[in-house]
């Protein structure tokens, strides 16, 4: 019967249940009461979903740093506020439908912050996307030639947490700046940004061009955000001289 019971469990795909099930029966296990073993059924299968979910979400995003807010380096030179960091980590700036701007020279773990947050926001349920700046105005110009570029920009629009990483690196030409005036238009209000960037936001204006579109590209990123500068050294070359 229990060989039954296990196969059944299979093929309605509950294998968090399954698993905790087949460990039950080993003649190590705790003997349950009926509604001890319920429940441990029951929640095994709750944090085996959890997990894939979370695994799903994760790799739906495809981040550039396999990041965890554990190692974020708060040596006092970044000058990098703890409690600021800690407090965007509980991710309450998406409910929210706040911002984050992230900013610093070369090399000074912009992209691995703004990872770290986002894959704890995978951890939390959200749906985040990742993408280079660049990359991302490469496809979309590409998805106006070839017809599915409302496509791509309904797909971000799902997100509830979009990064950009390496902003500003390329000065916008019109089309990209259209498409940029589109993405932060559909997301004010709406959902959550990161934004990381060697430039500071002051520089952005010129990298955006056009003064109307980037007044109003800059009016709706800059209200309701949380500003990160990070100072110090590149912490690529501080690895390499302590190898």
């Amino acid at each position: 019967m229990n060989t039954q019971t296990l196969e059944q469990m299979k093929q309605l795909r509950l294998y968090g249940m399954h698993r905790a099930f087949d460990s039950s029966l080993s003649p190590q296990s705790i003997s349950y009461t009926n509604d001890e073993l319920v429940a441990y059924l029951i929640q095994s299968e709750w944090d085996d979903r959890q997990n894939r979910k979370i695994e799903r979400l994760t790799k739906t995003a495809r981040f550039r740093y396999n990041a965890v807010m554990e190692a974020i380096d708060f040596d006092a030179s970044r000058g990098l506020d703890k409690n600021q960091i800690q407090r965007l980590a509980n991710c309450d700036f998406i409910k929210q439908k706040q911002n984050i701007l992230i900013t610093g020279s070369t090399g000074v773990g912009k992209s691995y912050i703004a990872s770290a947050i986002g894959h704890q926001a995978c951890s939390l349920g959200y749906k985040v996307i990742y993408y280079n700046a660049n990359k991302l105005f490469t496809i979309l110009k590409t998805s106006k030639a070839d017809g599915s570029y409302l496509k791509q920009i309904n797909k971000l629009e799902k997100q509830d947490l979009l990064i950009l990483d390496d902003f500003g690196l390329k000065a916008l030409d019109a089309i990209n700046r259209h498409a940029l005036m589109e993405i932060i238009e559909d997301r004010h209000g709406e959902h959550s940004i990161i934004i990381a960037s060697q430039l500071p936001v002051e520089a952005w204006h010129e990298v955006i061009g056009e003064q109307t579109i980037a007044d109003a590209i800059l009016d709706r990123l800059v209200h309701n955000t949380h500003r990160i500068e990070i100072k110090g050294e590149s912490m690529r070359k501080k690895m390499k001289n302590n190898h």
